[in-house]
């Protein structure tokens, strides 16, 4: 893969801190659902930012 330029790492990182936001708000939200199938709703959520995160930190090494 080519270098980044600093605009596309900045763009990179703050994308990739996004998802990890996204990943703790949802395993918040599953921990505190009532209801079986929002809980899963939100499970699955939370998996789909961390493999994204984990997608996006590979264009860095």
């Amino acid at each position: 893969m080519s270098h980044l330029n600093q605009v596309e790492l900045q763009n990179l990182r703050h994308l990739i801190g996004a998802h990890d936001t996204a990943y703790a708000k949802m395993q918040s939200y599953a921990q505190q659902a009532q209801d079986p199938q929002v809980r899963s709703f939100f499970e699955r959520c939370a998996q789909d930012a961390q493999k994204t995160k984990q997608k996006l930190m590979s264009f860095l090494g």
